[in-house]
């Protein structure tokens, strides 16, 4: 057909994204771990055929960058000649697909409709344990990827509609929690099959060239509107050095233009063999956000929306690690640039971006054997913070931090029953950090009391270097954990694996507040206001 008519074409965009949708409710509902159907630490998504995102539901907005990016080099991999109704591939390996850490598995679907292949259904979950050293397979003393846990280089799951059962094993095998493993991901194949017979049932009611033709008006609008909101920024090129808690400078340059918004990472430190490295995707995911949030700030997003976006890297660098890295804790690295990055405009538009949140994922992983049926458990617990204040009002209190989106905190019930702990306290922060014309929002002090024996790990970043205020507004505070010991005595950490935890040990997480926006009346006056 020569021209698509808008209501046809909005008519199949929205049953593509109610697809996507879709997938996300299968897996909240049918998943074994509470990672993902409490926390929702997983992403969804449907493609084009080549990979190119058409539609995302709801949860970690870094996952849904992940996925597009895994069906292209899966394509790659596999040949697109190659690739049969009834397949379905799994990678979690950053070098094939995967483009995050190992615990996160990427499952993706072909969608054939009249012979052909139309689009792919897609999701990424984290997984409790994938092997590797350290149960959660979060290990912080690791040297190559090897050692992290088992690696799935983006291989068939099913074959024709048949599920290669020699995979399911190796993956079943691999894992201290094989029944954990066994029913999330099934729950993904779920959620891709349910997508997949949506997406049937709309190329079917509208032809397969109708549809084609939603793809293309969809991916134009998504450029439309990236270039309208590009043009609404200031146009030059702004810079930033940072130093971060290990005492390296990382540095990055963002330049402006009306058809172009180039992030130059060039010059960053070189990939180290710790599990602190991101893939180029990686990098390129944390630019995609700041981009969208930036130029187009809706809900609206696909594969047009990128276009003007050009992100430059130096392969052999923390941001382009290549051959063996590991990538264990890559989302603190990840977050860590995003922040940066928003950090280097903050600073060239103060009225309109706000000060710095706590900017970690603060994750929290407890393992060992429930005190009262011995059943093995991990516990992955991603910790919430507080939000940089704005030019017009106060930082929100005890978010996620922007990297994890739409996700929740485990409740307290839920967590004591599955993983036989006692939550001690949860509560806000009541420190003056942050303070300001506007202030920062409040980070969290949370208590968790062991019963049993169990292994601890954690990453959490921002804990020597505080959170930035902004056009003027005091510095946030820092993120950390200490482990106190029945015998009264306390070990501070920020990163750490393998940390034995007995009966009666208390860990005390604290969460840093947000940074203020701009002169306080106290500071400007020299009077002394209350808290």
């Amino acid at each position: 057909m020569s021209a698509l008519d808008p209501i046809t074409a909005s008519v199949i965009q929205a049953g593509l994204s109610a697809a996507a949708d879709e997938m996300f409710a299968v897996l909240k509902r049918t998943a074994m771990s509470p990672i993902i159907y409490e926390v929702l630490d997983v992403g969804t998504g449907v493609t084009d055929a080549h990979g190119e995102l058409v539609s995302s539901g709801a949860g970690i907005p870094t996952f849904v960058g992940v996925l597009d990016k895994a069906v292209k080099r899966i394509v790659e991999l596999t040949g697109f000649e190659n690739i049969r109704e009834g397949d379905m591939f799994v990678t979690n390996d950053p070098y094939y697909g995967g483009v995050t850490h190992l615990n996160d598995v990427a499952i993706a679907q072909p969608v054939f409709a009249d012979g052909e292949l139309f689009a792919w259904t897609a999701s990424i979950a984290h997984w409790n344990d994938i092997g590797g050293k350290t149960p959660g397979s979060m290990a912080v003393d690791v040297s190559e990827i090897f050692q992290e846990g088992l690696r799935l280089p983006a291989v068939k799951l099913f074959e024709g509609g048949e599920p290669i059962r020699s995979v399911f094993e190796i993956i079943a095998a691999n894992s201290r929690l094989p029944d954990f493993v066994r029913g999330d991901l099934w729950a993904q194949v779920a959620a891709s099959r349910k997508a997949e017979s949506r997406i049937k049932q709309l190329v079917k009611a509208y032809g397969l060239e109708t549809c084609r033709a939603a793809l293309q008006n969809l991916f134009e609008e998504g450029a439309r509107r990236s270039l309208a909101g590009l043009n609404n920024l200031p146009a030059g090129t702004y810079r930033i050095e940072e130093e971060q808690d290990d005492g390296a400078v990382w540095q990055a340059a963002i330049t402006v233009s009306p058809e172009r918004f180039t992030v130059d990472l060039r010059g960053n430190p070189k990939q180290r063999a710790a599990p602190y490295n991101t893939s180029r995707d990686g990098a390129v995911i944390s630019a995609q956000m700041i981009y969208k949030a930036l130029a187009d700030p809706s809900l609206f997003a696909n594969a047009g929306s990128f276009r003007p976006l050009e992100v430059i890297t130096e392969p052999g660098t923390i941001f382009h690690a290549e051959g063996n890295a590991p990538h264990g804790y890559y989302f603190e690295t990840r977050i860590r640039l995003y922040d940066m990055l928003w950090r280097c405009m903050a600073e060239a538009m103060p009225e309109r971006l706000p000060a710095g949140h706590f900017a970690s994922i603060c994750g929290t992983v407890i393992a060992g054997n429930h005190p009262d049926t011995g059943r093995r458990f991990t516990m992955v617990e991603p910790q919430m913070g507080g939000w940089g204040a704005t030019s017009a009002r106060d930082g929100l209190d005890a978010m996620y931090s922007c990297s994890h989106g739409e996700t929740f905190n485990c409740p307290v019930e839920i967590c004591e029953a599955r993983y036989g702990l006692e939550v001690g306290h949860k509560r806000l922060n009541e420190s003056a950090e942050g303070r300001g014309l506007h202030s920062g929002g409040r980070g969290l002090s949370v208590s968790y009391r062991l019963r049993g024996n169990a292994v601890l790990s954690a990453g959490y970043s921002r804990n020597r270097m505080p959170v930035w205020g902004l056009n003027g507004g005091g510095d946030g505070g820092t993120n950390g954990l200490t482990v106190i010991r029945v015998d009264g005595s306390g070990e501070d950490y920020a990163f750490a694996s393998g940390v034995a935890l007995a009966p009666g040990d208390e860990i005390v997480i604290r969460t840093a507040n947000g940074g203020g926006w701009g002169e306080s009346q106290a500071a400007a006056t020299g009077r002394v206001l209350p808290l």
